[in-house]
């Protein structure tokens, strides 16, 4: 009997991979949302160093443009995502591309923003939860220093477990120096001294 109940305790025991989800399950929803981010195939366009459309993300200078707008495309990719779900942010030709990230970022938790139908996020976990359930969710971060760009992210649905959430943060996708379709929140303000976690913003919005 002992042997059994010790067993018993052995499969019943969360390993780091096998403990619940920390945010509930995907919806149907959400997996409309993760299907719509995957198809935007941002590890291959937004690229960093090229100048892009923003609405889709494709090179429309040639390699050699030195000019404004062409190190790294997160607030472009944020914007467009929200063009596909039917939420509007910040975005061209109201803001152009420059300092973009920062700029949303203080326009979410604006008078506008929330007009828009913007409305702050009070955890990580609630982040997650709400992506979970199809609402489009952004973390951003506005620099402080005005002539230094922020950075913005998508939070996409994921079945992460509250372990893993406590250390990573939410599951992303983001164009940035390197564009990742799936990534953990925590590096990806890695570049950003002081962001994460006490200096992003979470916002979120009914998705179509």
């Amino acid at each position: 009997m002992r042997r059994r109940i010790l067993l018993a305790s052995l499969f019943s025991t969360p390993v780091w991979g096998q403990e619940q989800p920390c945010c509930g399950p995907i919806t149907l929803k959400g997996e409309r949302l993760a299907a719509l981010l995957d198809r935007l195939d941002v590890e291959h366009l937004w690229l960093a160093r090229l100048h892009v459309n923003w609405e889709t993300g494709e090179a429309d200078r040639g390699p050699d443009y030195v000019g404004p707008d062409r190190a790294t495309h997160c607030s472009a990719f944020a914007a467009a995502v929200g063009q596909r779900l039917g939420v509007y942010m910040l975005r061209p030709p109201e803001h152009g591309l420059t300092l973009l990230a920062t700029a949303q970022t203080h326009w979410f938790g604006s008078a506008a923003g929330q007009a828009a139908g913007w409305r702050a996020v009070a955890s990580m976990a609630e982040a997650q939860r709400l992506a979970n359930q199809g609402q489009l969710v952004v973390i951003g971060y506005p620099n402080p220093d005005r002539h230094r760009p922020g950075h913005i992210v998508i939070v996409r649905p994921s079945l992460k477990s509250a372990a893993a959430l406590a250390v990573e943060g939410p599951q992303v996708i983001q164009a940035a120096t390197r564009n990742r379709s799936s990534w953990p929140a925590a590096k990806s303000f890695n570049l950003h001294a002081g962001a994460w976690p006490d200096a992003v913003r979470v916002f979120a919005h009914e998705a179509s």
